[in-house]
């Protein structure tokens, strides 16, 4: 019966799926199921540091299971890895790298790792970060445009590998012997690209998913503009690159899709003609199949948007000399109507506030009735220069002079 685990949201069935945190590049085996096809190879996998991998023979038939740590040949002395795969699905993982046994000498799986070669790979691993940062100050200080970005040691000790960057070619001859000197050990320098670099480090994608380079890619394919073009991206540079500075190796995936679709699509580089303007493309949307086209050239002024057989009939019209009177003959007929919503849920109207006045009882009643008379407006001024009405009393009439 298998065993699975669950460490945060990835699993790992004993024998199945390998997808740690520490492992990259990582194979589910999805032929666990079958027993029977554990034994159909000699060959196995074994995965060492970051995302460097190699197939072994196991000449003396030793049981292994995926998880081992094994001893396994190197140049020159022994190497540590980690077995990943056995059986007959590291047959097809051979045949997807292009690996003939035939053709190239495969090496020999020497041991299970004992206890005293765990504590040697595990003391050598931890001279790995310091020698990075020495190998970088010896490098700057030597003035070569280089970037050391990473260190391997072998299982053993006796070896270190030295990944590095560097646009143009470096003469690192005079390097090895400083490293030869200071490290005392066996040198192997390794170029690798920039994508390479962000896969061996790993991280976290703007998607939010581990990136592909770190977690399943192992052939960096070249990413131009044109990719984004054919997708309608828009041509951000900050918004393309990904942690490697380069161009994101997803723009590739579904490029080819949209070459395909836009077959059904007339050229962009064809304006269309009607009585009253010229109309150039604008952008496409390949999922609804519409076009929108500007009549500027530079920027969007009076789009419209058709779809793709309504512009071929304008192309065909225009190569036979003649002019529609409108580009898009449907835009009446396809005017969504007014949709009138229905409040089902009875709640109050937001505006309910704002037509009331303030006031309750009777004095709101009398506003209500007295609701458009005028009222005089009393002010300051007015009671000033108002005249002064003096009561007359008719049977005192006032004397004559």
């Amino acid at each position: 019966m298998d065993i699975t685990l669950n460490t945060g949201g990835c699993c790992i069935t004993k024998g199945g799926c390998d997808c740690r945190s520490d492992k990259k590049l990582g194979v589910y085996d999805w032929l666990i199921d079958l027993p029977e096809t554990m034994n159909d190879t000699d060959f196995v996998e074994v995965q060492f540091k970051n995302t460097r991998k190699g197939f072994f023979l196991n000449s003396t038939k030793i049981p292994l299971e995926k998880g081992d740590k094994v001893a396994v040949e190197a140049s020159p002395g022994h190497d540590i890895g980690e077995v990943t795969l056995i059986g007959r699905l590291v047959l097809l993982q051979m045949s997807k790298n292009n690996i003939d046994p035939e053709r190239y000498e495969i090496r020999r799986v020497y041991r299970k790792a004992r206890e005293v070669d765990i504590e040697k790979f595990n003391e050598a691993k931890a001279r790995e970060q310091q020698t990075m940062i020495k190998a970088r100050q010896i490098a700057e200080s030597l003035k070569l445009n280089m970037k050391i970005g990473d260190v391997e040691f072998q299982g053993d000790g006796n070896k270190a590998i030295f990944y590095y960057i560097a646009d143009e070619r470096v003469d690192f001859r005079q390097l090895i012997k400083v490293f030869a000197e200071t490290f005392r050990i066996r040198i192997e320098m390794k170029q690798i690209g920039a994508r390479q670099e962000a896969g061996r480090i790993g991280g976290i994608g703007p998607c939010g998913r581990e990136l592909c380079c770190s977690g399943w890619m192992t052939n960096f394919n070249s990413v131009s503009t044109t990719a984004a073009r054919y997708q309608d991206i828009s041509l951000n540079p900050q918004k393309l690159a990904g942690q490697c500075g380069k161009l994101k190796c997803c723009m590739n995936f579904e490029v080819d899709t949209y070459i395909d679709a836009q077959k059904d699509f007339p050229s962009k580089e064809m304006p269309l003609e009607t009585i009253d303007n010229i109309y150039y493309h604008f952008k496409t949307d390949v999922f609804k199949g519409l076009i929108t086209y500007s009549t500027s050239k530079e920027f969007g002024a009076n789009l419209v948007t058709i779809d793709a057989e309504r512009a071929k009939m304008v192309i065909k019209l225009n190569k036979l000399g003649q002019r529609p009177d409108i580009l898009d003959v449907k835009s009446n007929e396809n005017k969504p109507a007014p949709v009138d919503y229905t409040n089902v849920v009875g709640q109050d109207s937001l505006t309910r506030f704002d037509s009331g006045k303030k006031g309750h009882g009777k004095n709101n009643n009398r506003n209500n009735r007295n609701q458009g008379v005028p009222r005089p407006v009393h002010t300051d001024k007015n009671r000033i220069n108002a005249p002064k009405l003096i009561k007359r009393n008719d049977q005192n009439p006032p004397k004559a002079d």
